[in-house]
């Protein structure tokens, strides 16, 4: 069997595989549990089995951009599931006003210097010392690539 002939039937399953009344919440549920299984079984490598969710999760995520795609443009509901359609709107172009430009310019300058003043005594344009602001840990993550 060809990888085609493969994805072809996994389209299949896909258009199948969850029951009308199968929610949200059960979806995140579901995919909770899965990982728990896996690991507190042993059964596989937690690396292996990362990578190839990681990339599972992308061919999924294209899939799904993809479909979206080929959906109707009127608003339907099917497996408990809706599609509504929303028309963009307009995004203002703040860069068109010359005060919101100057104002932005003052506060990106202003940015910096709070940032330099982390490291180093700094005065502004007005010879005020710059005061050392507070900071906020971020929270730690792991970068996935392939």
């Amino acid at each position: 069997m060809g990888k085609l002939q493969f994805f072809e039937m996994r389209a299949e399953e896909m258009a199948t595989m969850y029951a009308q009344d199968f929610t949200k919440k059960q979806a995140v549920d579901a995919g909770t549990n899965l990982v728990k299984s896996m690991i507190d079984e042993g059964n596989v490598d937690k690396l292996q089995f990362a990578a190839n969710l990681f990339r599972l999760n992308e061919v999924v995520a294209a899939a799904a951009t993809e479909m979206r795609n080929h959906l109707p443009l009127e608003k339907t509901q099917i497996f408990g599931v809706e599609f509504t359609p929303v028309n963009g709107g307009n995004t203002l172009n703040y860069a068109d006003d010359p005060v919101y430009v100057q104002l932005k310019a003052d506060l990106d300058a202003r940015v910096e210097l709070l940032k330099l003043a982390q490291k180093q005594e700094v005065l502004d344009t007005g010879g005020i010392e710059v005061p050392k602001v507070s900071t906020t840990p971020r929270k730690s993550s792991v970068t996935i690539k392939f």
